[in-house]
């Protein structure tokens, strides 16, 4: 059973840029994954409902070790959002081999991304 009150491994993102679209909105981030290295990604975010309070994230993520190791993973989840943060969910398909289940707390106002993930094997 994963224990969600000790996570694998945290990280602080930042978000570097926003695009906004008819029906999604595209988050572009980097800063330091615990673990991993320096990461950078998109995440884009259609919502399902008309207040945009919750729906899809999809998006792909690039992490470079400090020994220079590139590591890749796609985004696929959900996400729900309550007020300025977001609350996203997916798990970690890994070039590596590892496989994670992730949460994204995201503050629209600060404009960061607090990461957590827990690996499944």
């Amino acid at each position: 059973m994963l224990d969600l009150t000790t996570p694998d491994g945290t990280g602080k993102l930042r978000i570097t840029s926003v695009s906004i679209e008819n029906l999604s909105s595209t988050y572009h981030f980097e800063g330091p994954v615990e673990g991993y290295g320096l990461a950078t990604g998109t995440a884009t975010l259609t919502p399902y409902d008309a207040d945009e309070s919750r729906g899809a994230v999809q998006g792909e993520a690039r992490v470079l070790g400090n020994d220079g190791t590139l590591v890749k993973t796609p985004i696929r989840g959900t996400f729900r959002r309550d007020g300025t943060v977001i609350e996203a969910y997916f798990t970690d398909s890994c070039s590596n081999g590892d496989m994670n289940f992730v949460n994204w707390t995201i503050d629209l106002i600060g404009r960061t991304a607090e990461i957590k993930y827990w690996s499944l094997i």
